[in-house]
């Protein structure tokens, strides 16, 4: 729209006690705001952050990081609203976006906010107190003196550091507001923010190729990564896919994760939290290394039980934040059309995968000429029925012995058909519960049952051909190390 030359123009600034109150309500949890906080240390270049909270008397929260620190200007600047333009340009290791995370993220929580930076023998501190920016009227940020920051908590710590960076946050009434217990209910919550922590900065935890190794202690204590993939364990892993989109690069790689009978407790935990794992498949997007948002499929696919096990990295560069409407909790992103459509080929494939993986317990499934114990069919009703596979080598071997025995086997493996409890099973298995005979058969037990077999064959001609056979048979198949010692045996 054209402007005249010479139009009035008015300026109207905004009110500074109203605005501040105002963007206290934007929505951050605890978690995503102390999240925000680490985002500026690793934007300046932070080894470690020091977390600490006191729940009792003066509450407060701590976040002291060993980063590069900042000089008068910086720190201006960080403490002022909309500091920076969202469209600007950025370090591709800058985590920032709006120029507001550390006032909003930081005042959503509490009521005083000091800020306190050293770099060499300089250490400058700032505050923003919103009583006294609602007394003032103004945009009131105080300026501290030496006297103002030696009543700082842990400012002792910063001064010991050559450089960095406390956030201080005081008269936590967010946090405390309708709360009988402070302490318990703030030692909860910061149970949670570790938690949130441990899986949004698990790649800089474990000091992943290509950014610098973060720690991250609570109260002295460091944090671990929590891998959402569990890529020290059975992982399938797929292959990585490459977006161009206006000439950088969006990777893409999906994984399956191995089957829950494989799955600790402690690990199931650690995939799932309080919603369960069916909850965390999806899509796992990263900025810069750091997750932004998972646990979703963008609407593309159903969270359905059989794709639970499914999760697909999706890494993006910060230079992209528009086309992925980035919130300013950055919790929140859309993927962008021409990236929805190459997520759907990746969603189609893995969706396959992960169902396989679920139905085949884990077992890499190699062919379709695999002779299951059990036989899904489909009936005239549009409905399934589950069989036990009459032609298994077991049935077969049974009935070879004792032909007399034919008629009570078939009446029995009917009622073991008809018996079988699925609706407790698809309540276990969507709590992830593990099923305690879902495990697999040790290999001397496997051996022993299949000499077993071998003793009741007359000739090495039929014992051979019986371990052709159940080289591709379940459960036999799994355990190619049992069959080819065997086949030895009897070349031999």
């Amino acid at each position: 729209m054209e402007r005249k030359v010479g139009m009035q123009v008015r300026e109207t600034p905004p009110f500074a006690p109203v605005l501040m109150e105002s963007t206290r309500a934007i929505g951050y949890s605890l978690e995503a705001a102390i999240a925000d906080i680490i985002d500026n240390s690793i934007a300046a270049k932070s080894g470690k952050v020091q977390l600490s909270f006191f729940p009792v008397g003066e509450a407060y929260v701590c976040i002291l990081d060993n980063g590069s620190g900042m000089d008068d200007t910086q720190i201006d600047t960080a403490m002022q609203y909309g500091s920076k333009s969202p469209t600007d340009e950025r370090d591709s290791s800058d985590l920032g976006r709006y120029g507001l995370g550390l006032k909003t993220a930081s005042l959503s929580q509490c009521r005083v906010l000091t800020v306190i930076s050293k770099q060499g023998d300089r250490v400058i501190g700032r505050r923003w107190d919103l009583d006294y920016v609602i007394e003032t009227g103004a945009w009131s940020l105080l300026i501290l003196d030496k006297e103002d920051m030696a009543s700082v908590p842990h400012i002792s710590d910063l001064r010991e550091q050559e450089s960095g960076t406390l956030v201080v946050w005081q008269n936590l009434d967010r946090l405390l507001t309708g709360e009988v217990d402070y302490e318990k209910s703030l030692g909860r919550k910061m149970d949670e923010v570790r938690q949130h922590l441990e899986l949004v900065f698990h790649r800089y935890l474990s000091g992943e190729a290509g950014i610098k190794r973060l720690e991250i202690s609570f109260n002295g204590v460091k944090i671990k990564a929590a891998d959402p993939f569990l890529l020290k364990k059975s992982t399938q892993a797929m292959d990585t896919e490459t977006m161009i989109i206006r000439g950088k690069r969006i990777l893409v790689k999906p994984y399956i994760l191995p089957h829950i009978s494989k799955m600790t407790e402690e690990e199931k935990q650690q995939l799932g939290g309080k919603e369960g794992i069916r909850k965390q498949q999806g899509f796992y997007v990263y900025r810069n290394k750091r997750l932004l948002i998972w646990g979703t499929w963008f609407r593309m696919m159903r969270q359905g039980d059989l794709s639970k096990l499914a999760r697909v990295v999706v890494d993006i560069p910060n230079d992209l934040d528009d086309l992925w409407t980035l919130d300013i909790k950055k919790s929140h992103a859309i993927p962008p059309a021409e990236v929805r459509n190459n997520l759907q080929v990746v969603i189609d494939r893995i969706a396959d995968k992960s169902k396989r993986t679920w139905t085949f317990r884990g077992k890499k499934e190699t062919s379709d000429t695999v002779e299951h114990i059990w036989t899904r069919m489909k009936t005239p009703g549009s409905g399934v029925v589950y069989e036990i596979n009459r032609d298994h080598p077991l049935v077969d071997q049974i009935i070879a012995e004792a032909p007399e025995v034919r008629g009570k086997l078939e009446t029995l493996l009917k009622y073991i058909e008809r018996g079988i409890p699925l609706n407790q099973l698809y309540v276990d298995l969507n709590n992830d519960e593990k099923i305690e005979n879902d495990t697999e058969i040790e290999e001397t037990e496997m051996r022993k049952t299949l000499e077993q077999m071998l003793l009741a064959l007359p000739s090495s001609i039929l014992r051979r051909e019986m371990l052709d056979k159940i080289e591709h048979t379940e459960p036999f198949c799994g355990y190619p190390d049992v069959i080819r010692a065997l086949k030895a045996k009897e070349e031999s």
